[in-house]
């Protein structure tokens, strides 16, 4: 079989970076009469580029059968809105952006993040593929065009006279195929002196926190600094400013504008980020092949947590119904056997199924009604909020359970089940060999 070739840069793809085996879409969430269907389950395995270093997952579905009709609502999560309203204050100061400005989101979603521009009175357009989220943020009031971007919408909103001042991609950049279509795309509709913000995960975080669940069919590329500023530069753009965010466990907002503009210094921030990826070993191949062995780690520890919590006759569900979550359970082989359930706040989720364990999505009440003894917290890059909000099962002695970077059971100090592994760096890793 032939070698796929980067996205990005064409290169035939020789180096993994890690292998999940075969997993379903990890939002293709099933109903009840869906079941006993056959599901399709397709490769998970990232590879690594040995020119560009993009790491990067083959194609196996198309984009419009994967976010067409999306089960991923933004507004759901109290620490994404919170997130949301502050770059949103911020950014305005920042370009002192008024009422003649023009902000664009790409994958705009429910409308989470445009709406504190709209309530500001500041013209917004959003972009969205998936219609039955796309008609959410309509509702509120916020133009938005159900289509997927890329060099052609660009070429037909600059032809209507539409540009951005702000150009904005939260948790889009990797969820992009044809990357070179998307960034071209973005040059073309950014006005001579706007900017464009983007973030997502840092891949600097998912090595070195081990965060494997990330990985999913809908995230095709894995982004460090260093290659996305070429990524952009081979477009015309320059990677001005960029910061380190909590978001999802990590990650990175960038600043770009036009290469051939004058108007924004470059960061130290900027040159700072790159000798950092560059000492953890981002250039260097062998530096991400050593990622398998970390993830085969948590695998171990969380079956060894649940069989030893079933042993015992302890009951254990799971909070939320993220698509990592579903990563991590399909490459653990977990299901109903070892958890009874799930809960989520997204109603849309609520009375389907997890794709691959087959494991119900319920309402939250439920754990009230059923007080388990442990709850797994599957989208654990929220988890402060989660415990928060689930204070209640500590009343009957309930625990909550964090799978990544490794186990952890809360509250501490009571008997472990198990040891869990200790946790090792990356970089130290590499070092060793």
């Amino acid at each position: 079989m032939l070698p796929s070739t980067c996205r990005f840069c064409s290169t035939p793809l020789h180096h993994s970076f890690v292998d999940l085996g075969m997993s379903p879409l990890a939002n293709s969430y099933l109903r009840e009469d869906q079941l006993l269907r056959m599901e399709l389950f397709y490769p998970l395995q990232l590879h690594v580029c040995e020119q560009c270093f993009l790491v990067q997952l083959d194609e196996f579905e198309s984009p419009a059968q994967i976010f067409s009709d999306y089960a991923y609502f933004s507004s759901y999560s109290q620490t994404w809105l919170e997130h949301a309203e502050r770059y949103s204050t911020d950014i305005m100061h920042r370009l002192r952006l008024d009422t003649s400005s023009k902000v664009i989101e790409i994958a705009s979603n429910d409308g989470y993040l445009l709406q504190n521009f709209v309530q500001r009175g500041i013209p917004v357009l959003g972009i969205e593929p998936a219609g039955n989220v796309a008609e959410v943020a309509i509702k509120k009031g916020i133009p938005t065009l159900i289509k997927f971007f890329g060099e052609t919408l660009a070429q037909e909103l600059v032809a209507d006279g539409v540009q951005a001042d702000l150009l904005v991609g939260n948790n889009v950049l990797a969820h992009v195929p044809r990357l070179n279509d998307f960034v071209a795309g973005m040059k073309l509709l950014l006005k001579p002196h706007g900017v464009i913000t983007m973030e997502f995960p840092h891949l600097l975080h998912l090595i070195q926190q081990r965060q494997f669940d990330t990985i999913y069919h809908e995230h095709f590329s894995y982004f460090s600094l260093l290659t996305v500023e070429r990524v952009f530069a081979h477009h015309g753009l320059t990677i001005f400013d960029v910061e380190q965010i909590p978001t999802h466990g990590g990650s990175l907002r960038i600043y770009a504008c036009h290469t051939e503009s004058q108007a924004h210094a470059l960061s130290p921030r900027v040159r700072q980020l790159r000798e950092t990826e560059v000492n953890e070993g981002f250039t260097n191949l062998e530096y991400y092949a050593a990622f398998t062995e970390a993830v085969k780690q948590i695998k171990a520890d969380v079956l060894t947590f649940l069989i030893a919590a079933r042993r015992e006759g302890k009951t254990v569900v799971g909070y939320g119904a993220p698509a990592k979550g579903n990563t991590l359970l399909n490459y653990c082989g977990v299901g109903r056997d070892f958890i009874e359930y799930v809960v989520d706040r997204n109603p849309y989720k609520q009375g389907m199924y997890l794709p691959g364990t087959h494991i119900p999505i319920r309402h939250p009440s439920a754990i009230l009604a059923t007080r388990p003894d442990y709850v797994l917290i599957l989208p654990w890059n929220l988890k402060d909020e989660i415990v928060e909000q689930e204070q209640h099962i500590l009343e009957w002695g309930g625990r909550f359970v964090i799978p990544i970077p490794s186990v952890q059971v809360l509250p501490e100090g009571e008997r472990a089940f198990f040891e869990p592994a200790t946790l090792v760096t990356h970089a130290d890793d590499v070092r060793r060999r």
